[in-house]
């Protein structure tokens, strides 16, 4: 631990009197701290899941019952569930430290798995379905909002954290290419549970394999006096109601593309569409991530936060699969950007015993997106078609903008305070 701190001070007095030395070097050099390679890749591979349980439960359940609305509400049913158990666990791990959560998780959230995928392969009840998927999710744990709260011990107040946050947006990103492709070809070449089966493995091994990593673990914080709650936090509310918005965007895009692409003939290829539209997220982080950014952090993510809106804007009119490519993949450019303005703010604003909660608060809203979108927009497109899913996408993307503009000034105060502190190379403000 000793080493960590040594080498977190070192780089920093570097950062304040040295050059630039361009976008390729910072995320070089998040990657010299020791154990920071080892703790960010146990993240992505225990993280996958998250690009792949969401799908791979609407694939499950509508093979099982035909209908989008049931596959929806079982899938909302398990994020909402998460939503909850989420800043639960992050107050835990910030209170007797990650790894002593982590572990029993891991049995939890495996257990979970084997009893969603026994439900479904014996075509038990539906009431089954709600009961196992609610459980499996509820022990699924935040490893983003972990990864992230370690990058913030090991670097404080360095430039170099806007490099970490960016890159583990692009790995998030990353993730979203890959998970979707992977839990539909298995799903629909090997057996529906086959991709919720890969989902948990990875889950295990992921949260294992970082609950193990001492050296960089943010040591624990037990509860001081006036620490209160995350969520009380000046500002928080507001980033919440809108990160909730656009958890209903992306389920609801999820489950209109997989729509679609059944209408128009081309199911396989509903895991590449969603994966296109995370490599335009992927795209966006980096352009993101690389940039000196003097403009308040603020302003960035509601400019991010409305191009994310217009990219969605025509996607209720695409005419076929092929077009869906292209517009999908412009409409991704602007999430990262808009998630990484949002984690910064967080960051920032947390006290340090909170930390944990905090991001984890972030999950926790897109996880209540995820509850509320995809049963209203499987009702939508089972009355009616794909289409009307993807203008309800566009609805509640125009309802997060909206949330965001109103509750500017909430914001600003903290992006402020920010902006006044000094940043090794030059820059007035970094997200």
């Amino acid at each position: 631990m000793a080493d960590v701190r040594t080498e977190r001070a070192r780089r920093r007095a570097d950062r304040e009197r040295g050059p630039d030395r361009g976008a390729t070097s910072r995320y070089l050099e998040i990657f010299r701290i020791p154990g920071s390679r080892r703790f960010s890749a146990a993240g992505f591979v225990g993280r996958w899941p998250m690009a792949m349980v969401g799908l791979g439960v609407i694939l499950v359940v509508s093979s099982v019952t035909g209908r989008y609305a049931i596959a929806g509400a079982v899938a909302a049913t398990g994020a909402l569930c998460y939503s909850f158990s989420a800043p639960l666990i992050g107050r835990l791990a910030d209170r007797v430290g990650q790894g002593r959560v982590l572990r029993p998780l891991a049995a939890a959230n495996a257990a979970g798995a084997v009893a969603f995928i026994a439900c479904a392969q014996l075509r038990a009840p539906l009431w089954t379905l709600f009961l196992t998927s609610a459980l499996y999710l509820s022990a699924m744990p935040s490893l983003g909002s972990m990864v992230r709260s370690r990058w913030s011990f090991l670097l404080g107040d360095s430039p170099l954290l806007h490099t970490a946050f960016s890159f583990e947006s692009v790995a998030d990103e990353l993730i979203f290419v890959t998970g979707p492709v992977l839990v539909t070809l298995l799903a629909t070449q090997l057996l529906p549970v086959a991709g919720i089966a890969v989902a948990a493995a990875l889950a295990v091994t992921g949260t294992a394999l970082l609950a193990g990593q001492h050296g960089t673990e943010p040591p624990a914080a037990p509860r001081q006096h006036g620490d209160g709650h995350a969520i009380t936090t000046r500002g928080v509310p507001v980033i919440m109601l809108v990160f909730a918005a656009l958890g209903g965007m992306f389920g609801t895009i999820d489950i209109s593309t997989v729509a679609f692409a059944t209408e128009s003939h081309a199911r396989p290829l509903a895991g590449f569409i969603l994966g296109t539209y995370a490599l335009g997220s992927a795209a966006g982080g980096l352009w993101y991530g690389a940039r000196r950014w003097r403009a308040p952090l603020h302003r960035r993510f509601l400019v991010a936060l409305a191009g994310m809106v217009a990219g969605v804007a025509p996607m209720w009119a695409l005419p076929s699969v092929p077009v869906l490519f292209g517009v999908i993949f412009f409409c991704g450019l602007s999430i990262s950007p808009t998630l990484i303005a949002g984690f910064s703010f967080i960051e920032r604003t947390m006290p340090r015993g909170l930390l944990n909660e905090g991001l984890a608060l972030l999950s926790t809203a897109i996880g209540v997106g995820l509850a509320v979108g995809p049963p209203l927009a499987g009702r939508l497109i089972d009355a009616r078609d794909a289409h009307w899913g993807y203008a309800f996408a566009l609805a509640c993307g125009i309802v997060a903008l909206l949330v965001g503009l109103l509750g500017a000034r909430q914001l600003r105060p903290a992006a402020g305070k920010a902006a006044a502190v000094p940043s090794g190379d030059g820059r007035g403000d970094v997200a």
